[in-house]
């Protein structure tokens, strides 16, 4: 198959580094070539970044792209922007034919929901309505109907109730799939999206993955859709020839607390993960998920690489043996800010410490990284930069103060390398010419994280995205509320 040419080289004149240092920064045949005082040479294009931070592009290191970019085309059904019952209806009783496709509930809205609610509120036409957990699916009558109409068997997920559907299904998204026919989405969208916001590269951490998913990917970063590099965790199954712009990473394990399943085959999995060659991620977002999947873990053995996906909640010894273990822990920060409010009303007052903590793990010696677990989190890392400074929720209350990192330290979350967390990517010579610059030094930047900063993104030296005005709006997902200003300190 041909290959792309080689985009022109690109000279950035006058660009921030990280520690204060302006220099020109040099790439051709997609990397950095050179780094100082340089001056442009024949045919060479050069943009001035008057002093604004050049960064290495962001990674998102737990993001769901299908799932992003098919909530793209959904209609949000929970906080911050559904709140109580009647708005919920109102969103469902859009008028209109063929599906109607909700995202993001939680049952602080309108408890656990069922098909007789939606019917009453949208009889006529399929609704389901997935809940931010990712791990159900409500459908109204309607919507079950056509499902069940596919022919298939009905899943073990299938929540009855005397015998009859209550419209809820669980664990269930592969057969879900399968019964509506569908094909994987268009990824422009989402890609066009990251890149707004700095984004360069993404783990993606569905479950599922399997060949034909890598396939897709593959597909989609060849033809442009997603220029963004990937790295895909998944199923144990998932071969290595994804194709370029699209590497394997660990194997994924999704827990449910109601469900775990037994310790003996957990260490089967991971034992079989680590001869294969790869690491494992574990979904762990209740301490019960968290405790079982070290011990796990103490009984497989660790490689590196091994990671925590959210560590939701980790007390103090917890923390500890996360660190003995050697593993890495991917956090969410952002749910602080996004869903912090709905925490203080749902778990006691002397829980909330051990909620998202950051602060602990770095000081215990844990790898930190950053994820948005997008489309059940914002895509935006400069929110959850932001969140990871204030720690404060979207009404202004603080949750776990102690946990905050500074400015860089939330920063560095974004720049860990995918594959070794514990690197921090940094411009150099040789660095590929993925790269995020701003359109203002870091000491401005720093105390109002914000993805307006990001003025333009490059992927291998080709410009992705660039900001006509510093105040474009965003294009796709409404902007959530901001936490307060991140408030002055000294600059790096």
């Amino acid at each position: 198959m041909p290959t792309d040419p080689a985009p022109p080289p690109l000279l950035i004149r006058r660009a921030e580094l990280r520690g204060g240092a302006v220099a020109d920064v040099r790439i051709a045949g997609g990397r950095i070539v050179a780094i100082g005082a340089l001056s442009p040479e024949p045919g060479e294009s050069a943009i001035d970044a008057a002093g604004g931070l050049l960064l290495p592009g962001l990674h998102d290191h737990h993001i769901h792209v299908a799932a992003s970019a098919a909530a793209m085309g959904s209609v949000p059904c929970g906080p911050p922007q559904v709140t109580d019952a009647a708005a919920l209806a109102g969103r469902l009783a859009t008028p209109g034919t063929g599906w109607l496709r909700g995202t993001g509930y939680h049952e602080s809205v309108a408890g656990m929901i069922d098909r007789n609610w939606i019917d009453a509120v949208a009889p006529e036409r399929p609704v389901r309505v997935q809940h931010r957990s990712g791990r159900m699916w409500v459908f109204n009558t309607a919507g079950l109907d056509l499902l069940l109409s596919s022919g298939l068997k009905p899943p073990d997920g299938l929540e009855r109730i005397d015998g009859r559907p209550t419209g809820r299904l669980f664990d269930e998204d592969g057969w879900v799939r399968a019964a509506l026919g569908g094909t994987m989405p268009d990824f422009a969208a989402i890609g066009a999206e990251l890149a707004r916001l700095g984004i360069t590269g993404v783990t993606d951490m569905s479950p599922a993955n399997d060949d034909a998913v890598a396939v897709h990917f593959a597909a989609e970063h060849r033809r442009g859709a997603l220029p963004q590099r990937v790295l895909l965790a998944g199923q144990i199954a998932l071969g290595a020839g994804a194709g370029a712009g699209v590497a394997v990473g660990p194997v994924k394990l999704h827990l449910h607390e109601q469900h775990l399943p037994p310790l003996e085959a957990m260490v089967a999995t991971m034992s079989a993960a680590h001869q294969a060659g790869r690491a494992v991620a574990v979904h762990c977002v209740t301490e019960a998920e968290l405790a079982i999947t070290l011990a796990a873990l103490a009984e497989a053995g660790t490689r590196p690489g091994d990671r925590i996906e959210h560590a939701s909640v980790a007390p103090d010894h917890a923390v500890a043996a996360i660190a003995d273990m050697g593993l890495a822990v991917v956090a969410q920060p952002h749910f602080i800010s996004e869903r912090g409010d709905v925490y203080r009303d749902a778990i006691p007052s002397e829980d909330w410490p051990a909620l998202y903590r950051l602060r602990a793990f770095r000081e215990a010696g844990v790898t930190l990284a950053g994820g948005s677990d997008a489309p059940f989190g914002r895509p935006d890392p400069w929110t959850a930069m932001a969140a990871a400074v204030t720690r404060r929720t979207a009404s202004g209350a603080a949750i776990g103060a102690e946990e905050a990192l500074t400015p860089e330290e939330a920063l560095d979350l974004f720049l860990a390398d995918p594959v070794a967390l514990a690197r921090t990517r940094t411009v150099q010579v040789g660095a590929d010419g993925d790269l995020c610059l701003l359109d203002r030094p870091w000491r401005q930047s720093r105390g109002a994280l914000d993805a307006g900063l990001v003025r333009m993104t490059m992927m291998a030296g080709t410009i992705r995205f660039a900001r006509e005005s510093p105040h474009d709006p965003p294009t796709a997902w409404p902007k959530a509320p901001r936490p307060p200003h991140c408030g002055p300190a000294p600059a790096v």
